[in-house]
């Protein structure tokens, strides 16, 4: 017996002390983060997700719909067949005649890449409605060649060339068969899908559009562009001066790498989309002074039925020899338009533009896409016929390889 049982008082029980533990609150919340903060480290070391880190999208995919399925008891025994969805979803024939074959259905190529090994792998699945430009003209397979990175241009067997099958016509102005010519470029294109919709809405068809391989859509935009009757330069990035601080994008042709190096990558940059007339060069001083780079490059784009055109930047570009030497539809660049992108500028180029091609009956003009350049050009190309002189595609005015 204690103390405080004698001093108690009768008939009451003594209340038993509480432990107390001195914690306070901010302990307890400081505790509980750092549970956390162990649990989703532990999570993300022992964890195996492949795609950490990597954008994931979910692409639902539709097949024909078949009639409503029938239940267990109304089926029967199980059987397995062989289920063709296409043949299945094709017209039966009538009888006597053959049966056509079903048209092949569209599908959309999409990249996925393993975010743990960098592996990539197309796949392809069903394109739906929006992933096909209303607009977009389709292509003659006879132009198509099937490689490694994809389909590229060619020579049809026929001996047609694309730069031909794919050029837009050029209308002569009323009464002046022999007025000066100006061919005018719109590059950088394909990248900004809204400037490139610019672009084809503002520009009359003569203007030649020229795309970058590294839009999403790019494919879907030049389809559009030359269903608006553009012609279509494919821009293939080479190596500046300044390579790599100024590094024109993925798949550039370099001076550092074998000619077979080049030409592979060449290939990549054809397969992004198709029926452009020829290519041109972005940007490329340093490669375009290399003989020995830029002559392999130049005779596989005269192997392939294109033209080249020479944006004009580099004195010291070779561009013209080569093509010379290599039967290659050749045009260069002698003015360009927005060199400083100021209206005022802008509209004095082309001004200048304009005498070039009095002087020497063809003039060709450069352009990037910005909107100011668009909407000069735009409102300078309705003036031309006015000024005796006409507006043509870049085909027009290229130097055409000699007959052999």
């Amino acid at each position: 017996m204690t103390a405080d049982d004698l001093n108690a008082p009768l008939g009451q029980q003594l209340r038993k002390r509480r432990l107390s533990i001195p914690i306070t609150t901010s302990q307890v919340m400081a505790g509980a983060l750092t549970l956390f903060l162990g649990v989703f480290v532990v999570w993300a070391v022992v964890g195996n997700n492949p795609f950490g880190g990597e954008p994931i999208v979910v692409v639902p995919i539709s097949l024909h719909p078949g009639p409503p399925a029938k239940t267990a008891e109304a089926q029967g025994p199980p059987k397995v067949v062989a289920v063709n969805p296409d043949a299945a979803a094709a017209p039966q024939a009538a009888p006597g005649q053959t049966a056509a074959p079903p048209p092949p259905a569209a599908t959309k190529t999409i990249t996925i890449i393993d975010g743990k090994t960098g592996e990539r792998k197309e796949v392809e699945l069903p394109a739906t409605a929006n992933d096909t430009a209303p607009d977009a003209s389709p292509l003659d397979q006879k132009f198509l060649e099937m490689s490694a990175q994809g389909a590229i241009p060619k020579i049809a067997a026929d001996g047609v060339r694309p730069a031909d099958a794919f050029a837009q016509p050029a209308k002569a102005l009323p009464g002046k068969p022999d007025a000066p010519r100006i061919a005018i470029i719109v590059s950088g294109l394909g990248v900004s899908a809204s400037a490139t919709a610019d672009a084809i809405a503002k520009l009359p068809g003569a203007v030649t559009l020229g795309f970058m391989p590294y839009g999403s859509d790019v494919a879907a935009l030049a389809g559009r562009a030359r269903a608006r009757g553009h012609e279509v330069l494919l821009q293939v990035p080479m190596e500046p001066f300044d390579y790599p601080d100024n590094d024109p994008g993925p798949q550039t042709l370099l001076t550092s790498l074998t000619p077979q190096q080049n030409i592979d990558r060449l290939y990549w940059l054809m397969s992004r989309f198709q029926g452009y007339v020829g290519i041109a060069g972005a940007m490329g001083g340093r490669f375009t002074a290399s003989e020995p780079s830029f002559a392999p490059v130049l005779r596989e784009a005269a192997k392939r039925g294109l033209i080249f055109v020479d944006d004009g930047a580099n004195p010291r570009s070779l561009a013209g020899r080569i093509a010379g030497a290599n039967s290659l539809p050749f045009a260069k660049a002698d003015v360009t338009v927005d060199g400083v992108p100021t209206a005022s500028e802008i509209d004095h180029a082309l001004g200048r533009l304009e005498m070039a091609a009095r002087e020497r009956s063809i003039a060709v003009g450069m352009s990037s896409g910005l909107p100011v350049s668009i909407d000069h050009i735009a409102k300078w190309a309705k003036t031309l016929a006015d000024h005796g002189i006409q507006l043509v595609p870049i085909t027009a005015v290229a130097l055409k390889p000699k007959q052999t």
